[in-house]
Parts: structure tokens; C-alpha cells; sequence
């Protein structure tokens, strides 16, 4: 007890009850006066003005409220409304039993509605801020409501602060078995397989240091088109007893003498979770003679992911990712734990890093907090591993968070008992709590490979249960949320290709831009047919990239046209026909299929030299008399390769918009730096901007051409591919995402370099870009992305 020293026995510390009426018997006359002030100048009228009265019924104590209250805490007592009706009570109205139902925080599954489609665990917070869309099976935030306008402010956040995705509307799946087994069936459906990389970083995935993407494919069907991009990693390998992960080796075994069974996570987005599962788990099963079998299980609704972006990621999850281990402090795992978000820029592309960390909502130190018991609480990295290892247990769950009620009367109990003040609100023993809820939490940080310098991208892995406490702590630190539309502008920015938009190859983008057309037709139908808009081709025809191939092979003395097997019926061929080269080395592949290893295409591949520039300042390289460029190659299967496109001095490209190959006497005026060139725009007919492409009776579009061979030349330009994903207004890149055929665009490139002065050339290639409504040909420049790349195989 702390005393006074002049007055013994008297006690200078605040008593633990304050007595409110004596205190007020005392100032009883000041209080009159100051009432009888105020009563004068309201003409003793205390009733508050009608204009002065919104959003200020919360004194309201009328007995309509508290029967409606009383309601309230009554159903929340009611398990089942099939209970109340056969009791023949009234019965509930849907958006009570909704709110109860979404409050609800299971340590498994999502809610879903009438029709089975699922809302993530941050659906009520979306939904009252941004327009859902019920797509794949989701309502998923598509983004804030409006137009789709904002993109500007959006680019600014994401260079000075963070934006957060959920993204728990993907899938995992996790496969279990020897690792020479699993290795085998990775083999078999990935692209790049994890085989074909580097000794080091195939032994750093091996080990679940790092993470690795691919396309998945099916398995023994390289000929179909793959499935989806995805992410895959392996549990973390054991570690001795200084800290630092054991070498794991081929064939290792148990003690019993049986191969160690691995367990490896892939995550896949929901647009094509089933098909992808289907190929894995037929890819498992396919593994018969290679001893134990490996499985395959769907972890769907049992862990969730959320997305960070931006320039501050680190510094936010330094306020919410608390570790919640007692290490040693002269250990080197301790260093790595307390620095991880100081220094998060050095952390290596690809990188995993598993946690174990408090409750977010925790409260900080301040307010007298009595510190936290620390027996519950792991003391070396081993007994974290052991509580990391329970989000690999397929088959138990991770107890769910405390509960908000829970929290909020520990936070008042602490609160009176700094102050002194009042006595603590009696509750649920702690012994019953704890045995239902946790306070710490298992993670996976994910650090992907950074797009810019001054952006980072990280994924939280975490338990179900536990996405809204981690999602309101972001929200309350400062990041701000995003959805679909959003996260299409922040891959354009980054040039990230963007799933499925950026992928024409996989069953998803046909599906997904089946969904739009019929979006699009059905806003269309309901306006009057004097204000419809122009009807375009949605998705692109991409077969007549083939006409281009078919006139250009005829120039030379070539005729190209289909054998009998490869000849596809329009009305029934697919929206997408071709491979995309998503890697330096099938690029590299398919040059040597068509015998075309001279054409002017570089991709990127370690080890070698790149000799783009080298043959770009060559005088003699492109001579005449040089018979070592070799002319447009035709294949079976045309190879598309992605291209980022910037308007050379002006233009906005759209998703659809047509990339078209220009002439070589178009090229010079455009890039002239008079202003004579505006006047020299090239464009088509008004009139024929209608028909330049024809929609057949099954609904297919392809490119009709004008009788007049003159017009043709002297107005129309052959396509070489489509834009997928448009121009971001309020960027200051303002590029495009389109796919254009390889052989195409290397034929392009020999004749602008022929064309250009030596000084002009550039290592990109000029294209002229048509919006579907729009009459004027843009010029732009494309790159190749495998040119700057050795894979491009990531995505956002």
C-alpha cells in the first residue's frame, strides 16, 4: 500500500470505489444554478430540436425496442428454426436466421445459401462496401460499387501503402505419399516440372524452403490444353537439434524401414479446382508401379488465403503478426524470428516462412496489461514446428479464435482493474475457454517474386476459422481491401498475367468469357435498339490468326492449309486454337519443331547469352544476300507467346482489341516526329467497322474480308493476336497484356529492322492495335515477354 509520509496510516493510491452522490450532495447548489442557466435559455423546453434528432435514437428506451431486443437474444438461443415451427412458434425471418447463420465461425466450411453457392467468412464485410458477383461457385467481392472507375487512387495506394485480397475462394489440395511417388506424379502434370530446374532450387522446394508455379496439365495428355496455374510446396522438412533443416534425400526411410510419406500442398483458383483435382487425383491413382500409392486429398474449406500488395506489407504485418514463441536468446533461430519484418525486402522471391503467432485482436502493453502465461506457449522452434504441423493434419482442425464477447470483457475487466475501478464481469471459466479456442494461431508467409522494386507481394496461409480476426486487424492498420476488378488493374500494373483472363488456353477463360457474353447480350437487350451498342466478338476469334499465317506462307510460294486430320469444324472447334509458351524452353522447342532456330526470336535461358542486341546493330546481318534468316514457318499447332503492349504516342487499348501486323510503310510516317503523321492515321471503313468480323449462325465469329483485293491492301491489316487485358486508366506505364503467334512476330521484326535506320531499331516490335468499336489503328510497341524472362509462369 503506498502511504503518505507526513500523515501515517493515510493512503495516496486511488480507492477501488468511487461514491458518485457524495460528490454530488456537495456541488449540489453549483449544479442547481448551472440547471437553472440553461433552463432560461431553452425556455425550459428540453426537448431536443426535430432537425437535430438523426442518428440519435440510441438513448432511445421505448418498449417496442426492448421487445424487439428481447426477440433478438431469443433467437440467439435457438439452435434450429425447425425447433421453433414444430413448436408452433413464429417463425424466424430469413435475414435474422442469415445474420446468425454468417456470425457463425465454424473451424471448417463456408456458409452457403439456397442454391449452394459459398460465401467466403468476410462476405457481411464486403457486402456492405463492394458489388458481389456469384462466380465459380462464390459470391466474390467484384469490387467497389460504381462504374469500375477509381483505378487511379488504386495505383496510389498500392505504391504508398497496402491492399489485401481474399482469396479464399481458392482450393488446396494436398498429396500424401513417398517422395520419389510424388515426385513421379508432379513430374507428370506440371509444367516446368519440379525435375527441370536447378540443382539448388529443386533441393530448396524439395525441402519446403521455397515455393514453386507451374501449369498443370493432365496427366499423359500433353496435347490438351492445360488446366490452371498453380502454386505448389512442401511441407517443411525436418529439423536437427541446432535449428537448421535436415537434407532430405531420395528413398530415406522410416524407423520401421518404410519409405517417409511427404505431404505437398497445391493451390488452385476455383475457377478450375475441379477439373485441376480430377487430373491430380487421376495422376495418383496412375502410379502403380512404383510401390506405395500416393493420395490425393481436397483440403477445400479448411484453409484459407489472403493477398498483400503494396509498397508497406512488411511494416503491416510487423503490427499484426506477433510471434508467439519464447526462443532462446542467444539462438540464431531468434535473430531470423525478430528481424523477419524489419528487414522483409531481403528475404529471397519464393520464399516460405512458417509461424506460429498471437491472436491479432490481442491488446498491446499498454493499460496495466497483465502479461500472458507462457506454459501454453511453445519454447523452442521444435514445439512450433509440432503446432505448424497441425495445418497439415487433414483430419484435425485448428481450434477456432476466441470470441469477440470473450475478448471485449477481458479488455473491460483490465481496463477497470488499471483504473481501480469497479469490480470484474463474471464470464465462462478460462479452463472451458481454452479448451474450445486458442489464442495463438499457425501461418505460412509466402513471399512472391517482386514485379517492381518498390512493391511486395506476400500470401498469409492460415486456418479458416481465422480469416476474420486477421481481416479486421489489416482493415484497422491501414490496409485497404480490393476485389476482382482491382486485382485485374494491379496485375496489369506489375505485368503479371492474370487468371483466367490472361490464360485463352485453359477450359476456364472459354467458360469465364461465356459468362461475359452472355452478361454483356442480356445488358444489351435491355436498351432500346436504336441506343445498343455495337455487337463485337466476345471472346476474340483467335482462329483468324490462321488466315494471317495462310496469306503471309502465300507470299513466299507456300501453301498452308490443314491435312485431313487437322481440318476442325468452325462450328465446333474451340474458342482457342494454339499453345502458348510459357516457358523459354518450350519457345525454344516449338522454334526447333518448325526447323525455325534462326528466326528473330530470343527467349531467355540461363546460361546462354542473349544475342538480341548483338544482331540488332549488325550492318550485314540483314543483307540481301544473307540466306541464313529463315522465312514464316508453319506448324501444326500455332505457338502464341505474351506480349506487353505501349501506345507509342496515343491510344487507350481494350480487352479484345485486335492486334494487327503492320506494313513497313506504315511504321515510318507513325514514328515520325512531325505532326504531319496525324493527318496519316490509318482506318477502316465506317462502313465496314460492322463487318470486319461476321458472326455464323452457331454464335462463332470469324473475319470476313472485302471482295476488293485494293481495299483490302490499302485499308485492312492482318491480325497476329488479341488483347486480354486492357489499359489502366491513371497509369503511368499504360500497358496492355495481348497474345500474339511467335513465327508471326518474328517475321515483323526481320522487316522493320530491314526497314528502320540501324539507330531506329528497337529490341521491340511495332504492331498496329484496333479497339473492337473504334475505326483508328493505334501504333504500339510489343515485348516479348520471354525475351526479358526465363519463365512466365507466375500469376496474381
Amino acid at each position: 500500500m503506498v502511504t503518505n509520509g507526513g500523515k501515517s496510516g493515510v493512503s495516496l493510491a486511488a480507492p477501488h470505489e468511487l461514491n458518485v452522490w457524495r460528490f454530488v450532495e456537495s456541488r449540489a447548489s453549483e449544479l442547481e444554478s448551472l440547471h437553472s442557466v440553461v433552463s432560461d435559455r431553452l425556455d425550459n423546453n428540453f426537448r431536443s430540436q426535430r432537425n437535430k434528432r438523426r442518428r440519435t435514437t440510441g438513448h432511445d428506451n421505448r418498449v417496442a425496442k426492448k421487445k424487439f431486443k428481447r426477440r433478438r437474444i431469443e433467437v440467439g438461443k435457438i439452435d434450429s428454426t425447425d425447433d421453433s415451427v414444430s413448436k408452433g412458434e413464429k417463425k424466424i425471418s430469413r435475414r435474422v436466421r442469415r445474420n446468425i447463420e454468417l456470425k457463425k465461425n465454424l473451424p471448417n466450411g463456408f456458409s452457403t445459401s439456397g442454391d449452394g453457392t459459398k460465401r467466403l467468412r468476410t462476405h457481411v464485410w464486403h457486402a456492405k462496401r463492394f458489388t458481389m458477383k456469384k462466380i465459380w461457385g462464390f459470391y466474390v467481392p467484384l469490387g467497389l460499387h460504381g462504374r469500375g472507375r477509381g483505378s487511379r487512387a488504386l495505383l496510389k495506394k498500392l505504391k504508398q501503402g497496402v491492399l489485401v485480397h481474399d482469396a479464399s475462394y481458392y482450393g488446396l489440395v494436398q498429396l500424401e505419399g513417398p517422395e520419389d511417388t510424388l515426385m513421379s506424379v508432379l513430374s507428370s502434370v506440371l509444367v516446368p516440372s519440379p525435375s527441370a530446374s536447378r540443382e539448388e532450387t529443386s533441393r530448396d522446394i524439395l525441402a519446403g524452403v521455397i515455393f514453386g508455379t507451374a501449369m498443370l496439365h493432365r496427366s499423359g495428355k500433353p496435347s490438351l490444353p492445360p488446366i490452371a496455374p498453380v502454386t505448389y510446396l512442401w511441407q517443411r522438412a525436418p529439423t536437427n537439434v541446432e535449428g537448421h533443416s535436415k537434407d532430405v534425400c531420395d528413398g530415406e526411410k522410416n524407423n520401421d524401414g518404410g519409405p517417409i510419406t511427404r505431404q505437398l500442398w497445391v493451390w488452385i483458383h476455383a475457377a478450375a479446382f475441379q477439373e485441376a483435382y480430377d487430373a491430380l487425383d487421376s495422376a495418383c491413382q496412375g502410379q502403380t508401379g512404383t510401390g506405395s500409392l500416393a493420395r490425393c486429398v481436397s483440403r477445400e474449406g479448411q484453409l484459407a488465403k489472403l493477398e498483400l500488395m503494396g509498397s508497406k506489407v512488411f511494416q503491416l504485418l510487423q503490427k499484426t503478426l506477433i510471434p508467439a514463441s519464447r526462443f532462446d536468446t542467444q539462438s540464431y533461430i531468434e535473430s531470423v524470428k525478430l528481424s523477419i519484418f524489419e528487414n522483409g525486402n531481403q528475404i529471397s522471391s519464393s520464399a516460405v516462412v512458417s509461424l506460429v503467432v498471437k491472436d491479432p485482436r490481442a491488446l498491446s502493453n499498454e493499460e496495466g496489461q497483465i502479461k500472458e502465461e507462457t506454459a501454453s506457449l511453445p519454447n523452442h522452434e521444435a514445439d512450433c514446428v509440432f503446432e505448424f504441423g497441425e495445418l497439415w493434419d487433414a483430419s484435425k482442425s485448428v481450434k477456432p479464435p476466441m470470441e469477440e464477447s470473450v475478448l471485449c470483457m477481458e479488455k473491460h475487466n483490465r481496463h477497470n482493474e488499471f483504473i481501480r475501478l469497479g469490480r470484474k464481469i463474471s464470464g465462462p471459466q478460462n479452463a472451458s475457454i481454452d479448451r474450445e479456442y486458442s489464442r495463438i494461431c499457425p501461418v505460412l508467409l509466402l513471399k512472391h517474386e517482386d514485379g517492381e522494386e518498390s512493391v511486395t507481394r506476400c500470401s498469409v496461409i492460415l486456418p479458416l476459422s481465422w480469416v476474420k480476426a486477421f481481416w479486421i486487424t489489416f482493415m484497422s492498420n491501414g490496409a485497404h481491401a480490393i476485389g476482382l476488378r482491382e486485382k485485374q488493374w494491379v496485375a496489369s500494373e506489375m505485368g503479371l498475367p492474370y487468371f483466367p483472363s490472361d490464360f485463352p488456353d485453359c477450359n476456364a477463360y472459354s467458360n469465364f468469357m461465356a459468362m461475359e457474353s452472355d452478361e454483356t447480350n442480356h445488358k444489351a437487350n435491355l436498351l432500346p435498339p436504336s441506343k445498343r451498342p455495337p455487337q463485337v466478338p466476345i471472346p476474340p476469334p483467335w482462329s483468324c490468326v490462321h488466315l494471317t499465317l495462310e496469306q503471309r506462307s502465300s507470299k513466299t510460294g507456300k501453301s498452308y492449309s490443314h491435312t485431313d486430320n487437322e481440318k476442325i469444324d468452325i462450328e465446333k472447334q474451340r474458342i482457342f486454337e494454339g499453345a502458348i509458351a510459357r516457358t523459354s524452353c518450350m519457345l525454344s522447342e516449338f522454334l526447333r519443331n518448325i526447323s525455325g532456330e534462326n528466326l528473330l526470336l530470343f527467349p531467355k535461358i540461363t546460361g546462354q547469352k542473349n544475342c538480341l542486341y548483338k544482331f540488332m546493330r549488325d550492318k550485314e546481318f540483314l543483307e540481301p544476300d544473307n540466306s541464313v534468316m529463315s522465312e514464316v514457318k508453319c506448324a501444326e499447332t500455332l505457338c502464341y507467346v505474351r506480349v506487353l503492349l505501349r501506345a507509342c504516342k496515343e491510344g487507350a487499348f481494350e480487352q479484345g482489341a485486335v492486334v494487327c501486323a503492320p506494313h513497313a510503310a506504315d511504321v515510318m510516317p507513325l514514328t515520325a516526329s512531325s505532326s504531319e503523321s496525324d493527318d496519316q492515321r490509318l482506318q477502316i471503313p465506317q462502313a465496314s467497322q460492322k463487318s470486319y468480323f461476321k458472326q455464323l449462325p452457331s454464335g462463332k465469329w470469324e473475319l470476313e474480308l472485302p471482295k476488293d483485293e485494293e481495299a483490302t491492301d490499302k485499308s485492312y491489316r492482318w491480325p497476329i493476336g488479341f488483347i486480354t487485358t486492357g489499359f489502366v486508366r491513371g497509369s503511368k506505364k499504360a500497358t496492355s497484356v495481348a497474345f500474339c503467334e511467335a513465327s508471326l512476330l518474328s517475321s515483323l521484326r526481320r522487316e522493320q529492322w530491314k526497314a528502320l535506320p540501324l539507330k531506329r531499331r528497337k529490341k521491340e516490335i511495332y504492331v498496329l492495335v484496333r479497339n473492337m468499336r473504334s475505326t483508328a489503328y493505334r501504333l504500339a510497341l510489343a515485348t516479348i515477354v520471354l525475351e526479358q524472362h526465363e519463365e512466365d509462369a507466375a500469376f496474381i
